[in-house]
């Protein structure tokens, strides 16, 4: 029972919300209100219709509702989701294109595990989609996954990518964004080993904590501040009776929620204050920007505690992966033996979560690897969130990064559009 009572009062807490917001909702829009010319009542039924969505999609993954994919035949290909490899923690997901040539370019884009489901890459999704044959790794709740299924720490979810990568063949192009990049280049360097003919082709790594001391930021900050013992008291907890999971030790996504408000808990609370006045005013919309934005944004997962315990212990305070001693079912992934995949980093020069130098660490790292082999690019003016989602990705990483696919597809893929735009950045 210990850490349940704490999970429960949480979910208690939200759900209290949420119905707090409906009531307000429900009395505000009483037709009898209507008679009575006060203002009051349209601010409380603005703010029970924000309260009350903001607090339902806590607990909900949001769909992909990916548009239909435009191709030079002049028509809309729809797309569905299909799974390929159905595991307890993840999946790995294909989008297929109805009535569409298969593209040449076969990617795998490997989605962080870091409090947000992998929709949180939607706008990545639907970029690559046109040019690009796609698939994701889904992975779960761990709440919805029961006890009976076992741990998940970072090296099983090592291991799952390399499955992912078997299951894909050699012609694949992975780009691991985030949270990731230093697990997939040990995947990567783990094939090398293990099953050369199953390594990618090229590996991008955008914005990863590859080398957390290359150049500090608040998250590390904290992973120094704190011991892992005091990480366990105040952030682990028990999967209360409502969800398959019950018992099993995890990190919140209430708990990551409210982290990521209070870094940032002014912006917050101006934009929720600006949206209870727009609907008021009735200048809202259902599919407006606030409403995309924060029904993404406020869909968290709970992570398994051993995967979140030993992501903070073993990349970010030991530096397995920057002092290439990382292991893996009881053997060292040695990342020199990376020798014939080629590997591109992405930064943004604003990146306050993994900031530059982090990720491009990695380059160093693949000694085996010809220089050749290697690229990198420093994107000015970008944020985290734009390095793969914004208008940074769209504009200037996209093209880069297909180019880079290209450049090492080998003679029977697509020539590069720009070459030179490939490895203009190319690393030393």
């Amino acid at each position: 029972m210990r850490y349940m009572a704490t999970y429960d009062l949480m979910e208690t807490i939200r759900n209290t919300n949420q119905w707090l917001g409906a009531s307000a909702l429900a009395m505000g829009s009483y037709p009898a209100f209507a008679l009575i010319p006060n203002p009051a009542f349209a601010w409380m039924t603005a703010w029970g219709e924000v309260t009350e969505r903001t607090f339902q999609r806590m607990i909900v993954k949001p769909d992909w509702n990916i548009p239909p994919v435009p191709s030079l035949d002049a028509q809309d290909h729809l797309v569905s989701t299909e799974v390929v490899v159905e595991k307890d923690f993840g999946d790995l997901l294909h989008f297929v294109v109805a009535d569409r040539p298969t593209p040449k370019r076969k990617v795998l884009l490997v989605a962080p595990m870091s409090g947000h489901y992998a929709t949180l890459l939607r706008s990545t999704v639907i970029s690559l989609l046109p040019d690009a044959d796609l698939y994701i790794t889904d992975w779960h709740n761990a709440r919805d996954i029961p006890v009976s299924a076992g741990k998940f720490d970072i090296e099983d979810y090592t291991l799952y990518l390399v499955d992912f990568l078997r299951e894909l063949g050699p012609d694949t192009h992975v780009i691991a964004v985030c949270q990731p990049a230093p697990l997939a280049l040990a995947a990567t360097a783990y094939l090398a080993e293990e099953d050369p003919k199953a390594q990618p082709r090229s590996l991008t790594l955008i914005g990863g904590p590859v080398d957390p001391d290359a150049t500090p930021t608040d998250v590390t900050d904290f992973g120094r501040r704190v011991t892992m013992g005091q990480l366990e008291e105040m952030m682990i907890q028990r999967v209360g009776f409502k969800y398959p999971g019950v018992g099993r030790m995890v990190y919140p996504g209430l708990l990551q929620l409210s982290s990521f408000i209070s870094m940032n808990g002014e912006t917050h609370t101006k934009a929720f204050v600006n949206q209870i006045t727009r609907v008021a005013q009735g200048d809202a919309e259902e599919h407006d920007k606030h409403n995309r934005f924060y029904d993404e944004y406020l869909a968290v997962m709970d992570m398994t505690a051993e995967f979140y315990l030993s992501t903070v212990e073993r990349i970010f305070k030991n530096l397995e992966i920057a002092k290439n001693e990382f292991v893996v079912a009881g053997k060292k992934v040695d990342l020199g033996k990376i020798t014939t995949v080629a590997v591109k980093t992405v930064e943004g020069s604003k990146d306050d979560i993994s900031a530059p130098g982090q990720c491009v660490a990695a380059l160093d790292l693949c000694t085996g690897l010809p220089d050749e082999k290697k690229a990198s690019h420093l994107e000015e003016g970008a944020g985290h969130y734009g390095i793969f989602a914004g208008k940074s990705w769209r504009r200037n990483i996209r093209p880069l990064v297909l180019d880079f696919i290209d450049a090492n597809s080998g003679d029977d893929q697509p020539e590069p559009k720009t070459k030179k735009a490939a490895n203009k950045n190319a690393a030393a």
